[in-house]
């Protein structure tokens, strides 16, 4: 029989087969194999669809069992596995590694990612993670990416499953800028420090939320097309910025950067998690992250005024 009649299944799918029927179920599986398990699942009903034919009885009382199919094909995967396992190739350290390209918004890069990168390069020491930056006004990504971490509108540009951070918006400003001014007493005292702007992140909604509606949006000094570059104006006393909570949690915790109100808005727009290709890398990224990120907003809801 020629190689191109032959239909063999993915090494991932005869993984997922054996870690199951050794395991004895999907969530057992999955937490070896480092993914979900429905990835798990996916990977064996896959398996089941090349072959044509059940490896699994699926009980809802009993769980998991093999098919007399499964009882036969199970020594026969083992022993490929472990031909595969037993070259020495396959034992290096770089044939141990699997490669995860991220592209980010340079600001959640910066503020939320790298800071946090530790915990998930301990947890998962196989993965070599590259991070490159992307350009979210031009919608400017990287096409070699694995995950796109992604800013944009809630459903438009990102699925509700996808979105990271659902986060809140207040003015923060630096101690020395404050202390040049007035003492801050209601909102519209907030009207005589310069307000640093951004098409990223517009006034507006703080400004209705504090009856201050009738306010345009400022129209005076540059214009920063990153919400990074505006914090890092604002840190300089430049101005008070309408900034993200989880973006400033570090300097708002060092006494960097003060919330002078405690009014907070739902920013409109979120940062999501966009996955182009799927691997057992990208799976346990893409888990870990949304952890780190439901730890943040646990955080910002649980913050004082």
């Amino acid at each position: 029989m020629s190689s191109r009649a032959i239909r063999l299944p993915s090494l991932d799918a005869l993984l997922a087969f054996e870690a199951v029927a050794r395991t004895g179920g999907f969530e057992a599986a999955a937490a070896e194999l480092a993914l979900t398990a429905s990835a798990v699942a996916k990977r064996v009903a896959g398996l089941e669809e090349r072959l044509g034919q059940p490896l699994f009885l699926r009980q809802p009382a009993k769980g998991l069992a093999l098919t007399p199919a499964g009882h036969e094909y199970l020594p026969q995967v083992r022993q490929a596995l472990a031909l595969l396992k037993a070259m020495p190739l396959h034992q290096r350290a770089s044939q141990q590694r699997e490669r995860l390209r991220v592209t980010s918004t340079p600001t959640f890069a910066r503020q939320l990612l790298v800071p946090a990168l530790p915990g998930f390069t301990a947890a998962h020491p196989e993965v070599e993670l590259e991070l490159t930056l992307s350009v979210p006004l031009l919608a400017e990504g990287d096409a070699g990416a694995d995950l796109e971490i992604r800013h944009g509108a809630v459903p438009d540009d990102i699925a509700p499953a996808e979105v990271l951070l659902r986060d809140r918006l207040t003015p923060l400003a630096a101690p020395a800028l404050l202390a040049r001014h007035e003492p801050l007493r209601e909102p519209a005292d907030l009207l005589a420090l310069p307000l640093l702007r951004t098409p990223l992140q517009p006034w507006a909604p703080w400004l209705r939320a504090a009856g201050l509606g009738d306010v345009p949006e400022p129209d005076e000094g540059p214009r920063f097309v990153d919400l990074g570059l505006t914090l890092a104006a604002a840190l300089a006393g430049q101005g008070a910025a309408l900034a993200r909570l989880s973006l400033a949690r570090h300097e708002l915790a060092e006494g960097r950067l003060v919330q002078p109100f405690a009014l907070t808005v739902p920013a409109e727009r979120h940062y999501g998690l966009i996955g182009h290709r799927a691997s057992p890398a990208s799976e346990a990224f893409a888990e870990w992250l949304h952890a780190h990120c439901r730890a943040v907003e646990a955080e910002n809801s649980s913050r004082p005024g």
